[in-house]
C-alpha cells in the first residue's frame, strides 16, 4: 500500500465510519477517490486530516475540500440512488462530485447561489460547503420530492441540514452541527449599521 492509499484507508476508518456513516456506497467511494490528486501538490501531506482544507492557486475565490467525515454524513442523508441527477456546488475542485459520481445517476456541477438551471431539475443538490442565506435559486432547481444538503451558517451552531420540496413547500431538518467554509455568492451581505 502506498502512503497516500494508507492514509485514505485511515481516513475511512478514523474519521468517516466513527461518524455513522454505514452507507457502503460512499465508504468504497471514498476509498477508491484519490483526494490527495485534488490537493495542491504543496498541501498532499494534509490531503486526509479532518479539517477544511484550501485548496484553491490564490485568486479571490478560495476554494475548499471540506471535513472528509462532513462531506460523507451528508451525503448519507441525501440518499442519493444510482438514477439520481445530482449538482454538486462549490468549488472544490472536483473531490465531491468524484466521490458522489461513484454512485449516483448523472454529475453536474456549479460555483454559485446560481446553481445550473439548463440542466435542473435535479433529485439531489449537495452544497460543498456553507451557505449564509437561503439558496431559493437552488430551491428552485429542486424536482418534486428532491433534497438540498449542506451546512446552513444563518446562525450560530453551524448546522448541516437538509431541505426537501414537496411541490412548492420546502421542508428542513436539522442533521448535526457542523462547520465549513462558506461558499462564494453565498455570503451573507453585510448589514449598516448606525
Amino acid at each position: 500500500m502506498s502512503g497516500f492509499s494508507t492514509a485514505r484507508q485511515k481516513m475511512v476508518d478514523g474519521q468517516v465510519r466513527p461518524s455513522d456513516v454505514t452507507d457502503f456506497r460512499i465508504i468504497d467511494a471514498m476509498l477508491a477517490v484519490p483526494r490527495e490528486t485534488f490537493v495542491p501538490e504543496n498541501k498532499r501531506a494534509l490531503a486526509y486530516l479532518d479539517l477544511d482544507l484550501e485548496v484553491g492557486e490564490g485568486g479571490s475565490q478560495k476554494q475548499f475540500l471540506i471535513k472528509p467525515a462532513v462531506l460523507a454524513k451528508m451525503l448519507q442523508a441525501a440518499e442519493i440512488k444510482d438514477t439520481d441527477s445530482v449538482l454538486v456546488v462549490g468549488r472544490d475542485g472536483g473531490y465531491a462530485a468524484a466521490v458522489i459520481g461513484k454512485f449516483a445517476g448523472q454529475i453536474h456541477s456549479a460555483t454559485g447561489a446560481d446553481g445550473n438551471p439548463a440542466k435542473a431539475p435535479f433529485d439531489v443538490i449537495v452544497l460543498n460547503g456553507a451557505t449564509e442565506i437561503v439558496p431559493e435559486k437552488l430551491y428552485g432547481q429542486l424536482r418534486d420530492g428532491g433534497r438540498l444538503v449542506g451546512v446552513f451558517a444563518m446562525s450560530l451552531p453551524q448546522r448541516a441540514t437538509i431541505v426537501t420540496r414537496s411541490h412548492d413547500d420546502f421542508g428542513n431538518r436539522a442533521l448535526f452541527d457542523a462547520a465549513a467554509p462558506v461558499l462564494p455568492g453565498m455570503e451573507r451581505l453585510p448589514a449598516f449599521v448606525f
